[in-house]
């Protein structure tokens, strides 16, 4: 027992030093940011990991008063979240119908999204660019739309349909009794169930969305459309980098992860560890 007690604590303290490390590696960086965001640019040189000596805002009036940032800041937020209403609304249909259906064209649909996974989309750029001029799309931060929920369907598929198949087959069969429709089923029973599945998708495509600057750089050049992390680009200089207001500008629009993520967080974890434990 008393082995067993010390292999245990051993283990215990092996985990949280692993934790410690990762959380403090996670968090250096946005130290660094947030300190020197109230820094001028000659003591951010001089000492990144230290506190301001006295703080200076300058370069948050800067980003309201001299830049678009308001602007960028309300590109990104229509086009992510646009972006993820749709992919959670396919994906979650999508998944319903590969789960429910016991035949060969479900099992082949599911390889066609998972095949999404295999193929990088930045491979096809020159291509995704022709078809935005075709469509008429170039220009605009609506050209990405069709391009980010390509991006998510297939971890989308590959999330929600692991969740939907641990969903009982009574439910369905009580819900059809009752006099629900498929489409009643999957809003009123099956969406409830698998909340935890659409946070994961949801947090994971926002990151990725958010902190997008290849297609953005490809398919924009008007500054009223511009994302935020575009707009950013355009601030370091060709001699000189303001990078007061670039830290101040970083700091601000992280919050809208770390906000969603926060609210977010249990089902998340919810979500990424659904299945990994037998009832």
């Amino acid at each position: 027992m008393a082995k067993l007690k010390k292999n245990i604590s051993i283990g215990a303290i092996i985990r949280i030093s692993i934790l410690s490390l990762w959380s403090l590696l996670v968090l250096l960086p946005l130290w660094i940011m947030i300190i020197n965001s109230f820094k001028a640019r000659v003591e951010i040189y001089r000492s990144p990991l230290n506190l301001p000596t006295s703080f200076d805002f300058s370069g948050y009036l800067s980003v309201f008063q001299n830049s678009s940032f308001l602007l960028y800041f309300l590109n990104s937020i229509i086009i992510t979240f646009a972006s993820i209403a749709l992919i959670l609304l396919v994906t979650s249909l999508a998944s319903y119908a590969i789960v429910r259906w016991k035949n060969r064209i479900a099992s082949l649909l599911s390889v066609f999204f998972l095949a999404g996974l295999l193929i990088p989309l930045r491979i096809g750029s020159i291509y995704l660019l022709q078809l935005s001029k075709t469509l008429r799309l170039i220009d605009s931060f609506w050209s990405l739309l069709p391009i980010y929920v390509s991006m998510g369907i297939p971890i989308g598929v590959l999330v929600l349909t692991e969740l939907i198949r641990r969903v009982p087959t009574a439910l369905y069969d009580a819900a059809r009794i009752d006099g629900a429709s498929r489409f009643g089923t999957y809003l009123r029973i099956l969406l409830p169930l698998i909340q935890p599945g659409l946070a994961t998708v949801a947090i994971i495509h926002i990151v990725l969305f958010w902190n997008d600057l290849w297609f953005p750089l490809i398919l924009i050049q008007n500054e009223s459309q511009r994302t935020l992390m575009l707009g950013i680009s355009h601030l370091f200089g060709q001699y000189q980098t303001n990078w007061t207001r670039i830290l101040a500008t970083l700091t601000l629009g992280s919050f809208p992860v770390v906000i969603v993520y926060v609210l977010m967080s249990r089902q998340f974890i919810a979500g990424l560890t659904a299945g990994a434990i037998k009832e």
